[in-house]
């Protein structure tokens, strides 16, 4: 076309193309006017590069361009997973594809073009006509038989980004080799089929079936056998106030409340509805703090309510927080939270299943998460596993110890993502939503708490301190150096041996593929070259782990402090110990000065 030139060749083409492909007037006009504009630098960004697909699927801003959400990209991917899935398991023809969607903006679109893909290659698809928790779609995949699933969602992410998240077969989100294969597989289908821009065919086609009315009553009847007191749930008069941060939580946390016999929630009206732009909220990130529980807070003080239960956008985490008999608010920490709902799982199961063998029974936590379930199996006989971070490894953990006949009673990590039970191979906010309130109401019958109740958890096992954030970089360089210079501790071609006044132990890097403290010096957890991984254990019972973010320019560190207790420490000297340490890994590992990286707190 005349005028949209830029002199470059090369990137010309690129505009062409996607002049060529694109069916979506709104972006082809995004493109075009960057184009007689000549802004060659921005076109490159935007079409030089794709996103990656990975074992999260997709996750990026919306826009025009490759390396954006919108509907060509959404095309393109669903042409390469619908190739993938039909020459790895040709049983999908029969098996059929769940599509979920969030209340993002274009996730509904974005599930329909996906949907459409699907049946114009002759699969049946479950195509959710109405917004649904992340949970759902992994719940369905296994009710239905599917051969796998997608969620339409960017979770927490802020209001530009969206994403597409693909569960296996045995609905637990896909790793690798799978995610190689359909990243090949998409790249090996970018032409967009004409027929995939017509999504009409979801509305007339016999293959298109809406799974909502029997996954909902299915996932009722599942998530119904973990409550454990449902004629006393009640009786302790405790309400409490939930938030679904402008997410699709709300009807379905109502539905869990009611299959528990508990008091309903008492709803914060402005952030119950699914809403794209999330105007109450700067993140609608309910882990991060008491900003984004600003509007719950004065809910619950002006209601009453000593207790605050949150979900995330699409409802698979869950916040909590209590308030205290200061009058103060205490949010609980995905890991204390961790440490609740496993005493809670186990000591309810057990009741129940008394004589069933306790190296049948088993919990899971991520690498950075608390190691507190460990301690727990340790005192109790139950069995714990560690995985990697991320919720994929977990579920994929318990699928094979199914398989084995053993019993997951609980999963979780510490950015408030809990799996009780194994009716959702995922993170569940709201199955966890009414299984804490089932706790707190029990606690509060016979005039306890949860802040007492974790007291109690630590009186039995043990402090299990945590110390969690993050500084950002935009450079991958300086990353690297970061990282380097810990490999390289002095120029002396070795880890630290000490950060500040405090000896370290052990030195795990599964970058690299080391650990100090096995005999072979391997480590038992699989290694990754693509990100940064190091964790430190230090002589006092600190274990401190710096790793990179996949999917966003951060560098986070997660601490444990378990202080010996013979050591005598109380909780707030042990606290302060915890923050002595944390100090000096930000001043001695991160150099955040030499290295101009920016705090959590400055951001």
């Amino acid at each position: 076309m005349a005028g949209i030139g830029t002199g470059d060749s090369e990137l010309d083409a690129l505009v062409q193309q996607w002049l060529e492909w694109d069916k979506n007037d709104f972006t082809r006009q995004e493109i075009m006017s960057l184009a007689q504009a000549k802004k060659s630098q921005e076109l490159e960004k935007r079409l030089e590069t794709r996103m990656e697909f990975g074992t999260a699927g997709l996750r990026a801003r919306m826009g025009a361009g490759n390396s954006m959400m919108n509907d060509m990209t959404i095309v393109q991917t669903a042409q390469g997973l619908v190739q993938y899935v039909l020459k790895a398991n040709p049983a999908v023809k029969q098996k059929g594809i769940v599509f979920g969607y969030d209340g993002r903006h274009r996730s509904d679109k974005w599930a329909k073009i996906s949907a459409t893909v699907c049946i114009n290659n002759g699969i049946p698809v479950y195509l959710f006509t109405r917004t649904c928790p992340t949970p759902y779609v992994a719940f369905s995949i296994r009710h239905f038989g599917a051969a796998c699933g997608v969620m339409v969602t960017a979770s927490h992410n802020p209001k530009e980004d969206n994403g597409y998240k693909v569960y296996w077969e045995n609905g637990a989100q896909i790793v690798s080799p799978i995610d190689k294969g359909i990243a090949q597989s998409i790249l090996d289908n970018l032409e967009p089929q004409r027929a995939s821009w017509d999504t009409s065919v979801v509305v007339n086609s016999q293959l298109c079936k809406d799974p909502y009315d029997e996954a909902h009553k299915a996932y009722l009847a599942a998530v119904t056998s973990l409550c454990y007191h449902r004629d006393t749930n009640n009786s302790s008069k405790l309400r409490v106030v939930y938030t679904a941060m402008h997410g699709v939580g709300y009807p379905y946390v109502l539905e869990s409340f009611r299959a528990f016999n508990l008091n309903m929630p008492i709803p914060v009206k402005e952030q119950i509805e699914p809403d794209p732009e999330f105007p109450t909220v700067t993140y609608p990130n309910p882990e991060e703090g008491k900003g984004a529980l600003k509007l719950a807070i004065k809910k619950a003080n002006d209601t009453g309510c000593p207790i605050i239960v949150a979900n995330d956008p699409d409802a698979d985490r869950l916040a909590v927080a209590e308030k205290l008999p200061s009058g103060e608010w205490k949010i609980f920490s995905g890991n204390e939270l961790g440490a609740l709902l496993g005493n809670w799982m186990w000591v309810s199961y057990r009741k129940q299943n008394p004589t069933v063998p306790g190296g049948d029974i088993y919990m899971i936590a991520s690498t950075v998460s608390s190691k507190i379930l460990n301690t727990m199996a340790s005192y109790e006989g139950f069995k714990f596993e560690e995985t990697l971070t991320g919720f994929k490894w977990m579920a994929n953990k318990a699928d094979e110890l199914q398989k084995q006949g053993k019993t997951v009673l609980f999963a979780f990590e510490e950015a408030i993502g809990f799996m009780c039970g194994t009716n959702v191979l995922d993170k569940d906010g709201v199955s966890a939503a009414a299984i804490i309130t089932e706790y707190a109401s029990q606690l509060y019958a016979r005039n306890s708490t949860l802040e007492k109740e974790l007291e109690t958890i630590y009186g039995r096992y043990g402090y299990h301190l945590s110390s969690n954030s993050y500084f950002i970089c935009h450079d991958s360089a300086t990353i690297a150096r970061m990282f380097e210079e810990l490999r390289n501790m002095g120029g002396r071609g070795k880890y630290p041996e000490f950060c500040g006044p405090y000896k370290i132990s052990s030195v795990r890097d599964l970058t690299t593929g080391y650990d100090s403290s096995q005999p072979d010096k391997k480590p038992l957890l699989p290694v990754s070259k693509s990100s940064q991984m190091i964790t430190f254990t230090f002589e006092n019972g600190c274990v401190a782990t710096l790793r990179t973010s996949g999917t966003e320019p951060k560098i986070k560190y997660y601490t444990e402090h378990r202080p010996d207790p013979s050591k005598g420490l109380d909780r707030a000297a042990a606290e302060r110990e915890l923050e002595d340490i944390v100090n000096n890994i930000k001043k001695n590992f991160f150099q955040p000065e030499k290295l101009g990286l920016i705090s959590r707190s400055d951001s």
